[in-house]
């Protein structure tokens, strides 16, 4: 499965599967109050910000998933619904965590939303543990919003 980077002529198509699996997977976990603010084009703008760092799965239009990090953080992670199952989440996350490593990242973490079950056993399956919760200012168009979240952190192994 071919891992690629982003190309600015998708960020309408990625936004809007970001968009898409938030509200379906995130939004009944958040507060109303969030999920007013969680637009289509505010995750427009959020992507246009890390952009330079997010990898796709799938053809230019049609994405399957992404993938974005940011500092030592596995940012952002979300995968089509007709893709679960399919190996693109994986295919993601080893992609991801590999960039993270060529950085020189020791200890990657990722922010996973209290409750967001089926995401916190891939990220187990996929090696990582639960390190306990925090709360998170998510970025919105009215400034830091806070939001509990379960922190995962996993050891990366750099190459040599």
């Amino acid at each position: 499965m071919q891992v690629r980077p982003a190309d600015a002529g998708e960020i309408d198509h990625l936004a809007r599967l970001w968009h898409d699996v938030w509200h379906e997977s995130h939004a009944p976990l958040a507060p109303p109050e969030l999920v007013r603010l969680r637009t289509l084009s505010s995750f427009r703008d959020r992507l246009a910000v890390v952009l330079p760092n997010a990898c796709v799965v799938g053809p230019a239009g049609a994405p399957l998933g992404f993938c974005a990090i940011k500092g030592d953080e596995l940012y952002q992670l979300f995968v089509s619904p007709e893709a679960h199952g399919s190996g693109v989440a994986m295919a993601l996350i080893t992609d991801a965590e590999a960039r993270l490593a060529a950085r020189g990242v020791d200890l990657a973490w990722l922010a996973c939303a209290v409750g967001n079950n089926r995401a916190a056993r891939f990220y187990e399956k996929s090696g990582w543990s639960l390190a306990g919760t925090f709360v998170m200012l998510s970025e919105t168009s009215n400034g830091p919003f806070p939001v509990e979240h379960w922190r995962f952190e996993k050891r990366l192994t750099h190459s040599t």
